[in-house]
């Protein structure tokens, strides 16, 4: 089995090799499929251009005409596929990478055109763009060559808006919004915001028809002959033929659902509803929907003067409701002499139930197993837009090697079942806030049952049933909190394990055996996760508060039980210890765009679970404790298998132990880790879509805060391992490595990734860097490793499939 292993790790290898050369070998090649008449471009240069404008001169070049980056293998990736003959196909094209820049004497005059405008609108007035290409061996350079002349500049503005009410509300407006001031350097960009942000104030104060040709720019002084870089400006805003522009208030508002998701029919007359409430007539068609949930987010009110705002703020939380595929606001008024718009909101149903299939095939290189879940979904299970899910799940792994069939020697069994109902409001008694205005807030009620069973070792159970209330504070600002987190919990030990032996050896398994309550409450704050897919520079922060216990100690002392530290007895509640806790954890990010789709990432992700009170005598409980590694951690290592600290499994000399405890989760009280990313485009069609990359670097790990809570107590140098000190931080850090493949179909990402260990902290001294075994001697190395930690084996390779980007 392990020949076989070694020889197909050799494969693999040889043909990313053998990839490699060839892609290598195509990146130099594109001129031998090309005619002998054509060239291809492999270079632009655009000289004497002002560094500030540089970037987006080069942006008017035709794309066909870009050259590639040298680094890209979005060229090489294309003639691997769709050459034929020596010669680039004209047909049967296939979606892998980009086609090279061939050399198109047309797209050269329309960049050397579009290229001079530019530079005309920037302020160059006079500008001149010429345009001279280099051929050698079929590989061209164009050059642009930019006489952009002086720069102009605005000397005066004037204004010409007859209307008394809209030349008040702009300049009222005006400080806060324009570009434009005497001094500036032309530039029609400046322009076009003047004219959208008029248009935007126009709008929001109630100006209905307000369009944005009224606004229009007199220059003088512009001519190529003119003798001074000197411009005036004059702005105007016109009034319609008609008359003055007017002021509109709402009207009353037409609600109307269709009948079905497939819209309303056009051979088939409707009676709407004649009940007006609050200005709103709420007509359901398909009968499936209450009122005042749905008209809740109706923010066209009767009376009010109109404000696109209002408007967009409509369509924003009926889509977020998710039971509506369609939302359409149209207008209409009832004579032309009315000051007022009656909204009428066409509503199409989507489907209301749903039911979604998951899995997943978790394996390493001694286990394989299998994870799958069934979700049941209702959008609108009271009529209300509720949604109701519920999900039931289920997985199993197994041990495999030496010969063994997969799944006959299961060591672990898992199974859940999960039911919430979220509703689209915050449901606080003796209060009603009036939220949505930067986003949908929502109240979600949730239950669920655990079940684990870790062979020969325990079996866990655990009810959770909590309440947590989630709303928008600004569109960067996330707040969620749950007031009410109530967790029972029981499992035991299997019998056949020696008491004596878990104590002495493997303390933290007695948690998994234990029976307490959880009584708390968590918050949670988060900055710009709406900005997560968008190139540009950021900091993300998510930071939360998880706290249990304090109200359970006081119902305690109330009922006369008090924990006591001298007999090892904690104070309990219906019989049951009780939990007491704070567990803040921390997620930090740097996010710097590099221009184009690069970028780098930088992360910090810390935790600390710290037990007090009554919990100082029963620890933080199994589930609220902390792992390194995984897909989204340090991702050189299979998840819950880093630390704590220097810890070795190997040190269980017993093979029935190790075997007995195998798999068993390798947790803490405290978390570091930190990742460093870099992402690139590597193609940008590639089977449908696109095909993106990323190098990284990972380092962390978890430990204990106090003795006692090591894996092995009793033994004074396990404490010493396992037990956070800032003197061995960087002897305890594990640090990985790796590349990763993400293909982005839009609306979500298949990610691959290849982690390889660099250093291990559950050796000791130089031995720590594995990465030098890896090199030379790896097999010896992995022999010796499986010997004395078997049926734990040893991998500098962690592959990692996910969905979704790691973070």
């Amino acid at each position: 089995m392990k020949a076989y292993q070694y020889l197909i790790n050799i494969k693999l290898k040889s043909t990313a090799i053998l990839l490699f050369i060839i892609v290598l070998i195509q990146a130099c090649s594109s001129t031998k499929y090309i005619a002998d008449y054509q060239s291809i471009v492999k270079k632009v240069t655009i000289d004497s251009v002002d560094k500030k404008f540089e970037e987006q001169a080069y942006n008017y070049v035709q794309k066909d005409l870009r050259p590639a980056s040298k680094l890209s293998i979005q060229v090489p990736l294309y003639n691997l596929f769709n050459t034929k003959n020596g010669r680039y196909k004209t047909n049967d094209i296939k979606p892998f990478g980009t086609p090279p820049a061939i050399l198109d004497s047309t797209l050269v005059e329309i960049s050397r055109t579009q290229i001079q405008k530019f530079l005309k609108s920037k302020g160059y007035r006079q500008a001149e763009v010429t345009s001279a290409i280099k051929v050698v061996n079929k590989k061209a350079e164009v050059i642009f060559s930019a006489k952009p002349g002086p720069a102009y500049f605005i000397d005066k503005l004037t204004d010409s808006i007859p209307n008394a009410n809209i030349r008040n509300l702009y300049e009222a407006n005006k400080v806060g919004v324009t570009h434009l001031h005497k001094g500036m350097q032309y530039d029609e960009d400046s322009l076009t915001y003047e004219r959208e942000q008029i248009y935007r104030i126009m709008k929001e104060n109630g100006y209905f028809y307000f369009l944005r040709p009224y606004v229009s720019f007199d220059v003088y002084g512009a001519e190529a002959s003119s003798k001074t870089n000197k411009m005036d400006l004059n702005l105007n805003v016109n009034d319609p033929n008609e008359g003055p522009h007017k002021q509109f208030n709402i009207g009353y508002t037409h609600m109307i659902i269709a009948p079905n998701p497939d819209g309303f029919p056009d051979s088939v007359r409707y009676k709407l509803s004649k009940d007006t409430l609050n200005g709103i007539i709420f007509t359901d068609f398909s009968k499936r929907y209450r009122r005042n949930p749905i008209v809740r987010y109706d923010f066209l009110k009767q009376g009010e003067l109109y404000d696109i705002r209002n408007e967009n703020l409509t369509y924003d939380r009926l889509y977020e409701l998710n039971i509506f595929k369609n939302v359409k606001i149209d207008y209409f008024r009832r004579d032309s002499t009315s000051n007022r718009v009656n909204a009428v909101i066409q509503l199409i149903p989507q489907k209301v139930m749903s039911n979604r299939i998951e899995g997943e095939v978790p394996f390493n290189g001694g286990t394989v197993g299998f994870n799958l879940s069934n979700t049941y979904t209702n959008n609108n299970i009271f009529r209300g837009a509720e949604r109701f899910e519920l999900q039931v799940k289920g997985g199993l792994q197994s041990r495999i090697g030496n010969g063994a069939k997969p799944f006959s020697d299961i060591y672990q069994r898992d199974f859940s079942i999960s039911a919430s109902i979220t509703v689209p409001r915050l449901m606080i008694p003796f209060y009603n806030p009036t939220l949505g205005g930067n986003g949908m807030p929502h109240t979600t009620f949730s239950s669920s049952y655990i079940y684990a069973l870790q062979k020969d070792v325990s079996v866990r159970r655990i009810f959770i049933n909590s309440i947590t209330y989630d709303w928008v504070e600004t569109k960067s600002k996330l707040h969620s909190f749950t007031p009410l987190n109530f967790e029972y919990r029981f499992g035991y030990l299997d019998p056949n394990v020696d008491a004596q032996t878990v104590l002495n050896n493997l303390y933290y398994s007695t948690l998994l055996g234990r029976k307490d309550l959880t009584l708390g409450m968590k918050y949670t704050y988060t900055l710009n996760a709406n900005k997560l897919n968008e190139y540009r520079s950021f900091v993300y922060l998510r930071a939360g508060m998880d706290i249990a216990g304090n109200l359970l100690q006081g119902i305690s002392k109330l009922g006369g039980s008090k924990h006591d530290p001298a007999n090892n007895d904690p104070a309990k509640i219906l019989g049951l210890p009780f939990n007491q806790y704070m567990r803040p954890e921390v997620d930090l990010r740097w996010y710097k765009h590099l221009g184009g789709e690069r970028q780098f990432v930088a992360r910090l992700n810390a935790g600390v679970a710290y037990a007090y009170g009554n919990s100082v005598l029963t620890g933080i409980p199994f589930e609220k404790q902390f792992f390194a590694g995984g897909s989204s951690g340090v991702r050189a290592w299979q998840a819950r298998t880093i630390g704590p600290g220097n810890y070795d499994r190997g040190l269980l000399r017993s093979d029935t132990l190790r075997k007995a405890f195998f798999g068993l989760d390798q947790l803490g009280t405290m978390r570091i880790e930190t990742n460093f990313e870099y992402r690139f485009t590597v193609a940008k069609k590639f089977f449908g879509a696109t095909l993106k990359g990323a190098a990284f670097v990972d380092v962390g790990n978890v430990w204990n805060l106090r003795k006692g809570e090591s894996i092995l107590v009793g033994t004074p140098s396990l404490d010493e391992q396992t037990v956070f000190k800032l003197s061995k931080f960087a002897k305890q850090l594990a640090v990985g490595t790796g590349l990763g493949l993400r293909y982005d179909v839009q609306y979500f990402v298949f990610r691959f990734d290849v982690g390889l260990k660099l250093k291990d902290p559950q050796f000791t001294g130089s031995d720590q860097w594995v990465i030098s075994k890896f090199l030379s001697g790896a097999r010896a190395f992995k022999d010796d490793y499986n010997a004395t930690h078997g049926p734990d084996t040893y991998r500098f390779l962690q592959y990692n499939f996910g969905i979704g980007m790691p973070f």
